[in-house]
């Protein structure tokens, strides 16, 4: 048995908070870079550049690579193994708190109805899940709302099937169109129940950027859906080229035989997203 304090994760999601704004992983400059390479738009190749220039700029003068820092949210995985001192939830909170406020970021965060502020960038959102082992993961992914509007839940009829899946998911990217700063990566989250469909969709943009499913028929349903969304030209910011989307990324989840599940959570160029392991 492993005991963890619960300082010890306070420091890290403030750590963890200004690093994800200010610098981007390697998985999504990768990916900016060969989009920027194999682009065949002038202006959409224009933009890629500046997109470049613009984190590598963030990172250097550690200011936010977006001036949206986003709604924090955090991925928890907490081995069975770990006993914490100390209260966990209150713990990331305040790690939020504190990063934002340590890293000068923009708070975004208000009331639902009265609109008001408050004023910490918290609450932050909390999906926990218990693993086998002794280890913690932390994985923080602020979300600005130019891509997190953009999302969708349907609850389509079993008979849509895969063509049905697909044609909505196209229409829903082209219907963003440039409000949520493409390129973009498009998490899909099939079956399960409403709301399990949002969390797939959501966990969907922890992988990797480009890295495939492991089921065939996913990997290929992820392949036709990035590839059918490319062709109609939209591209980078809406000003044509090859390169709308960088990624579509689909995760499943067994549902009833009366229902199909599909949410889509679209993610933005400044892909932010930061990981430790305690």
């Amino acid at each position: 048995m492993r005991e963890i304090d619960s300082n010890e994760i306070r420091k890290a999601v403030c750590n963890l908070a200004i690093a994800a704004a200010h610098d981007l992983e390697p998985d999504i400059l990768e990916a900016l870079l060969a989009a920027r390479d194999r682009e065949t738009g002038v202006m959409a190749r224009n933009i890629l550049d500046l997109l470049l220039t613009n984190a590598d700029i963030a990172s250097r003068e550690r200011i936010p690579v977006c001036q949206d820092t986003g709604t924090g949210i955090i991925f928890i995985e907490l081995g069975q193994e770990i006993h914490l001192k100390g209260d966990l939830n209150e713990a990331l909170q305040e790690g939020v708190r504190l990063g934002y406020e340590e890293g000068y970021l923009r708070k975004s965060v208000c009331d639902p109805l009265t609109r008001e502020n408050t004023g910490t960038n918290t609450p932050a959102v909390v999906h926990l899940e218990m693993v086998p082992g002794d280890r913690l993961a932390i994985r923080f992914l602020p979300k600005g709302c130019g891509s997190e509007n953009m999302s969708s839940l349907v609850m389509l009829p079993p008979a849509a099937g895969t063509e049905g899946v697909v044609s909505h998911v196209i229409e829903r990217v082209l219907a963003a169109g440039s409000n949520p700063c493409p390129p973009i990566i498009v998490g899909v989250g099939l079956g399960g129940s409403f709301e399990k469909a949002a969390l797939l969709a959501k966990k969907a943009l922890l992988r990797p950027v480009g890295q495939i499913n492991p089921r065939q028929d996913v990997a290929a349903l992820e392949e036709r859906i990035l590839r059918e969304i490319n062709v109609h030209g939209q591209g980078v910011h809406g000003f044509g080229g090859i390169t709308t989307a960088l990624a579509v990324h689909v995760e499943i989840f067994p549902c009833h035989i009366a229902s199909l599940p599909v949410a889509i959570n679209i993610q933005c160029h400044a892909h932010r997203h930061k990981e430790i392991v305690l």
